[in-house]
């Protein structure tokens, strides 16, 4: 018996990712996931909150002005793709630099090639707006077109996809 207090929804051939972590690794799956989604037609939405907005930073520095507690969270986190880390194996830097000889001598794309890959094929990005508020990170301080959106902008892509990742 269907119950009346449920709503349908039509699902649609969409992804939804949530991107919680800067760690190299998971921000390389997540692209993975989006460009081959993506490459497959459907359409991709990457919900980037807390640390994974650390993956969407300019490397370089951007005019803004912060109060000190905001310019000491940005001094503390990495800025950009080629600024993250492993999650595992980090060894003050030496299992970085050898995932990315790796990655490079088996032909593998690199973080930066990926997210660019993803903006060609109309991967939506989004930046969560209280993360960006907690953090200190201003929309200048984000590559360009990138989205900012709260919790109701991620629960709508969610809602429409059909399927849902946390990573």
């Amino acid at each position: 018996m269907e119950n009346p207090n449920q709503k349908s929804v039509e699902l649609m051939d969409s992804k939804t990712l949530l991107l919680f972590s800067d760690d190299l690794d998971r921000a390389l799956a997540a692209f993975v996931i989006a460009n081959g989604a993506a490459a497959m037609d459907s359409q991709v939405t990457i919900f980037f909150a807390f640390w994974g907005l650390n993956v969407l930073r300019k490397q370089e520095g951007s005019a803004v002005r912060k109060d000190l507690l905001s310019k000491m969270f940005g001094w503390m986190m990495p800025r950009g793709a080629d600024r993250l880390k492993l999650s595992k194996m980090h060894m003050f830097g030496m299992g970085t630099s050898m995932m990315k000889f790796v990655m490079k001598k088996k032909n593998v794309q690199v973080l930066g090639n990926l997210i660019s890959s993803a903006r060609q094929a109309g991967v939506r990005f989004v930046a969560c707006s209280m993360s960006m508020d907690v953090m200190g990170i201003t929309k200048e301080e984000l590559m360009d077109h990138v989205e900012v959106g709260g919790v109701a902008t991620f629960l709508g892509a969610a809602d429409q996809s059909n399927m849902t990742l946390f990573i």
